[in-house]
C-alpha cells in the first residue's frame, strides 16, 4: 500500500528515547532494557515514508547520545531529519515503558528538555514549499508556552494542518488543556479517540464533536477495535476495524493517522481513507514497537477495496 503524492508532508512534535524491559516481569526487576524511540508525530513521519509519502520531522533533540540515536532512527526509516535542532543545554526527553497486549504504563522523564524549548522561532526556519500538509499533535501544547506558541505560528501558516489530539493526562496536570478546543478548531483535518475526546470535550459522539468543531473540514473521531469515522459536509461514515491479535497497542494511532493522511492527501474516498487507517494501525498492534513492520502488499492490496464480508473476515496475526 503505497500513495504518490506531489507535495510532502511536515511533522512537528517531541521524540524521545525509550526505555523497555528486555526481561518479562515488573520493571523494577529488570535488569536488562532495551533501547527504542517514540513519539507520535516521528511516529506518523516514519508511517508516512513507508507508505511512499516525502516526510520531514521537525524537533529539536540534545546534543547527546540519547539525541544521536533518535536522528539515526528517524532518519533511518527514510524521514527527512534536516529541521531538528540538536540543543547543547538541554537533554533528550525519555520515557519508560512496561509492555503489554492491555496496554502500557509509561513514565515520562521529558520536563526541561530540548523539544520543550522548542517555539515560533523554530517554524520561522522551515522551509514550506513543496508541502502538502503539517501534521501536529496535542502534546507539544502541554510541553511548555512556547510549546504552545509554537502551534499558533504553525495554525497560523497558508499550509493545511491536521491536528491529532493525543491526550496525555499527565502532561496537563500544571496547564489549561482548553486550549486543545481552541487548536483543533482551526485546523483542517481532526484525528480524536472517542475516549479521549470524551475526557477533554466531553464527548466522543462524531455529530456532538462535529457541533463542537463545525470550521475543520475533516473530523476523524476512531472508536478503539469498533472501527472509526469521517465527519465531512454533514456526512457520517463509518468503518469498522480489523480483528487483530494485539501484541501491544502504543503506536497504533500514530500509525492509523499516517495510514489515513496518506489517503487523505490522494483524495481517497472516506472508507478507503478508514481502511488506509485501519490497515496501518493493525501493523503497529501486532510488534512491541512503537513503528511495527508494514503489511506486505498481498494483505493490505485486497482488502483495501474488499467488501465489507471480507473485510469483517479478516483476522490478523503475527507471524513467528
Amino acid at each position: 500500500m503505497r500513495f504518490s503524492l506531489t507535495g510532502g508532508v511536515v511533522c512537528l512534535g517531541e521524540t524521545m528515547a525509550v526505555l523497555v524491559p528486555a526481561e518479562p516481569g515488573p520493571v523494577r526487576a529488570a535488569t536488562t532494557w532495551t533501547r527504542a524511540v517514540g513519539g507520535a508525530e516521528s511516529n506518523v513521519a516514519m508511517y508516512l515514508a513507508r507508505l511512499g509519502v516525502r516526510s520531514r520531522w521537525v524537533s529539536a533533540v540534545g546534543d547527546d547520545a540519547f539525541g544521536g540515536a533518535v536522528l539515526d532512527f528517524v532518519a533511518g526509516a527514510g524521514v527527512d531529519v534536516s529541521d531538528v535542532r540538536v540543543d547543547p543545554d538541554r537533554p533528550t526527553g525519555l520515557y519508560v515503558k512496561e509492555a503489554d497486549a492491555s496496554g502500557s504504563a509509561v513514565r515520562y522523564y521529558r520536563r526541561g528538555s530540548a523539544a520543550s524549548a522548542l517555539g515560533p522561532g523554530d517554524w520561522e526556519r522551515v522551509r514550506l514549499d513543496d508541502v502538502a500538509l503539517v501534521h501536529v499533535s496535542g502534546i507539544t501544547a502541554a510541553l511548555s508556552d512556547s510549546c504552545l506558541e509554537l502551534l499558533d505560528a504553525v495554525l497560523a501558516s497558508p499550509v493545511p494542518v491536521s491536528f491529532d489530539l493525543n491526550w496525555r493526562p499527565a502532561l496537563w496536570r500544571d496547564r489549561d488543556p482548553s486550549v486543545l478546543l481552541k487548536l483543533a478548531a482551526r485546523a483542517d483535518v481532526v484525528l480524536a479517540g472517542s475516549d479521549e475526546a470524551t475526557a477533554v470535550w466531553g464527548t466522543g459522539d462524531p455529530l456532538e464533536l462535529r457541533r463542537l468543531l463545525p470550521d475543520p473540514t475533516t473530523l476523524v473521531v476512531k472508536h478503539g477495535a469498533s472501527g472509526a469515522s469521517v465527519v465531512e459536509d454533514g456526512v457520517v461514515t463509518h468503518q469498522p476495524g480489523l480483528r487483530v491479535d494485539v501484541v501491544e497497542p502504543v503506536g497504533a494511532g500514530d500509525a492509523f493517522a499516517a495510514g489515513y493522511l496518506a489517503a487523505h492527501l490522494a483524495g481517497e474516498p472516506a472508507r478507503r481513507r478508514l481502511r488506509a487507517g485501519h490497515l496501518q494501525a493493525a501493523a503497529a498492534l501486532l510488534t512491541r514497537e512503537d513503528v511495527g513492520e508494514p503489511l506486505p502488499a498481498e494483505v493490505t492490496a485486497p482488502l483495501l477495496d474488499a467488501d465489507d464480508a471480507r473485510w469483517a473476515g479478516a483476522h490478523l496475526r503475527r507471524h513467528p
